[in-house]
């Protein structure tokens, strides 16, 4: 079986995702504790966001990061699909899922460990870039 190339850094990237998740669980939950807060005094209906103002701002960074991580990469992971599904294995746009891949995860170490917003926002820039690419030759390969 010759897998699609276009598949590689899609899973790649849910890897990461997962990684993420459990960076987050090994800051948040320590973080809890420290700041006394359990499962047992947690207000009934209590969301991340009740108590995240008692928690240090680099747990929270990579709480955030985990939720960037559920939004805009859907997309990715769309345009990847139908990409794929269309029978697409061309060198640009696998170039183009890699960068992808690769900026989102250089964005999650920069936000988790330094967090400059001018940094955040050209990673972020970036990856959006190759992100509308990928869409638009989505639509091309599908429509053309």
């Amino acid at each position: 079986m010759n897998p699609n190339p276009l598949l590689a850094p899609a899973a790649l990237l849910v890897l990461w995702s997962c990684l993420v998740l459990l960076w987050l669980v090994l800051t948040r939950f320590p973080a809890f504790a420290k700041a006394g807060i359990s499962l047992d005094n947690a207000p009934r209906g209590a969301r991340y966001v009740d108590v995240e103002k008692n928690l240090p701002q680099k747990v929270n960074w990579v709480s955030h990061n985990y939720t960037h991580l559920m939004e805009q990469p859907t997309i990715f992971y769309a345009a990847i699909a139908v990409l794929a599904l269309a029978g697409d294995t061309s060198t640009v746009n696998t170039g183009f899922a890699w960068a992808y891949c690769g900026l989102r995860i250089v964005h999650s170490l920069w936000q988790g460990l330094v967090n400059t917003i001018k940094v955040r926002v050209a990673l972020f820039t970036l990856s959006t870039v190759c992100l509308c690419v990928l869409a638009v030759n989505a639509v091309r390969c599908t429509l053309f």
